[in-house]
């Protein structure tokens, strides 16, 4: 505690907090290291968990740099102060130590699509008004992209484990390896008494390359791979195409479970990828490699053909890329993971009427969340796209004022 109560005490308490003003949820960091200084953990803690139900996962999964830490006036001459440091900290004992109580239920039945996070600030919210809350979790574990998509050794998963604690605690009811869609139905759940339905399934299909091999044996999604890496056996050499945090993620797991040469290949070069710095430079502190201005051609038994790429300016000062002729040649590799985005699955689209969705295959919802279809809500991934945890959280404490709205006129 004492290099983070180091850390606080760098802090100025700027009058006007550019850190607060670019953290997504507005969270009042002044206060919460005045607190922190004071001694007061609990209701730091307090503060942080009423504005943020995730704010212990947030801590640690949110792009700092470009948020608070990126926007600390400290940084520009020196240091920045590393707030997520001490949120992390007083986050994860209050949810540790916090004591919820079941509140009075109004009688009202939510059901929940999904356990990300998205569905997880959703069930919060609504439960703390007295709502009776049912989650369907496709998948044995709740969590979503928490669980399956984020490394176990960048995101502990007994964080996910003492939110599922206290969302039981609120009264919260998991219904686990439920997948709703084919068999279970919108309607079946509306005909149940659900009176209101909440859909933050994410974005689970990996988008394709669009080249020939992609189904051979040693290519794989990166989307998929981080489901369980520790099942898969990718040799000794590997190659990831693509260059956001998934892409990182997936190359730091494959050198994390015993790949001893691990490339992140990239049509583009450094300052174009979508991943965070701090989570390229932790890649490549791992041992991570990095081939730039490197486009995939074509995938074979051997390994990946890819082609040299450049950028080129026009006179107007617009750039484009192209490929340089005659510069394709085989990379030889034991396995291909491809990470360049994710798109909507389309379970319970296709399964029940009444769910429009925007030409990518997202669900069309309007600014409050509302479907296309009466009494049922979106938002997320699902609905935006893949997008930042954060993100998923400031839209779901919006739409769950929505949800309460709608269900007035049920109470």
């Amino acid at each position: 505690m004492t290099k983070l109560l180091d850390e606080a005490n760098k802090c100025i308490i700027c009058k006007n907090p550019r850190c607060q003003k670019n953290c997504p949820i507005n969270t009042p960091i002044p206060d919460i290291i005045n607190l922190y200084k004071e001694g007061k953990l609990d209701e730091a803690g307090k503060i942080l968990f009423e504005n943020n139900p995730l704010s212990a996962v947030c801590a640690i999964v949110c792009p700092h740099e470009n948020q608070c830490m990126g926007n600390c006036i400290k940084g520009i001459k020196g240091e920045p102060v590393h707030f997520y440091q001490i949120e992390k900290e007083i986050s994860t004992k209050y949810l540790d130590n916090i004591n919820i109580s079941k509140p009075k239920s109004n009688g009202v039945k939510v059901a929940i699509i999904g356990s990300g996070p998205a569905g997880i600030t959703v069930a919060f919210e609504l439960a703390e008004r007295g709502y009776d809350v049912t989650i369907f979790e496709k998948n044995e574990k709740i969590g979503g992209v928490l669980t399956y998509g984020i490394p176990d050794f960048r995101l502990p998963r007994t964080n996910i484990d003492l939110l599922r604690k206290r969302l039981i605690a609120l009264g919260v009811k998991i219904k686990i390896n439920s997948l709703i869609g084919p068999v279970v139905t919108l309607d079946k759940l509306f005909e149940d008494g659900y009176k209101s339905i909440f859909i933050g399934t994410g974005v689970w299909n990996p988008r394709k390359l669009n080249i020939n091999g992609e189904t051979l044996g040693h290519v794989h999604y990166a989307i998929n791979y981080l489901r369980t890496p520790n099942s898969y056996d990718l040799g000794d050499k590997v190659i990831v195409i693509g260059a956001g945090n998934v892409a990182m993620d997936a190359a730091r797991s494959a050198k994390y479970y015993g790949s001893k040469e691990v490339h992140v290949a990239y049509r583009r070069d450094f300052e174009d990828m979508t991943a965070t710095k701090h989570e390229i430079q932790e890649a490549k502190s791992e041992g991570v490699l990095f081939d730039t201005f490197k486009s995939p051609v074509e995938i074979v038994d051997g390994g990946i053909i890819l082609e040299d790429t450049k950028k080129v300016i026009a006179e107007d000062g617009s750039t484009s890329l192209i490929a340089v002729e005659g510069s394709q040649k085989l990379y030889k590799c034991d396995s291909v993971l491809i990470a360049v985005s994710q798109v909507a699955r389309n379970t319970i689209v296709i399964n029940n009427k009444g769910l429009d969705t925007k030409n990518s295959g997202l669900l069309l919802t309007d600014e409050k969340g509302q479907t296309t279809r009466e009494g049922v809500f979106a938002c997320g991934d699902v609905a935006h796209g893949a997008r930042t945890v954060i993100e998923a959280v400031v839209a779901a404490k919006s739409i769950a004022v929505s949800i309460d709205n709608y269900l007035q006129k049920f109470i």
